[in-house]
């Protein structure tokens, strides 16, 4: 398999561990210094994996979430990847209600030891706008 295949795979295994609450797999995926900027943080960098901890432990409301990598663009930098892509969200509430959302979003993967980890991200609502 090609890095750029793997790396495609890694990224919806990170996404479907993510809507799936699955901690166990999220932190496989991730390296324990992960990096990143998002929404939840407001603004600020997040460092290390514990922050996102909190939303494994004490899941939305939601019973039902698929993330879809849409427009995916890959960069290998020797043994970092850079992989960028929209994410659409499909959720289903407790309450039978469908919604839909998309983020821009950007992970990067570094080769620590031979096993690709996601060391940062950055994640926006699309079209946001200050």
């Amino acid at each position: 398999m090609s890095d750029s295949q793997l790396l495609r795979d890694l990224s919806e295994q990170l996404l479907a561990a993510i809507d799936q609450g699955d901690w166990d797999t999220y932190q496989l995926l991730c390296d324990p210094t992960l990096s990143a900027f998002e929404p939840e943080a407001l603004g600020n960098l997040v460092e290390g994996i514990e922050f996102h901890h909190t939303y494994f432990a004490h899941p939305s409301n939601s019973i039902s979430r698929k993330s879809i990598i849409r427009s995916p663009h890959l960069r290998l930098l020797g043994d970092t990847a850079v992989v960028s892509y929209v994410r659409v969200v499909q959720s289903v509430s407790s309450d039978g209600q469908h919604s839909t959302s998309s983020f821009e979003e950007t992970r990067v993967w570094q080769q620590i030891e031979g096993v690709w980890k996601h060391v940062h991200f950055h994640r926006s609502k699309t079209g946001q706008w200050n």
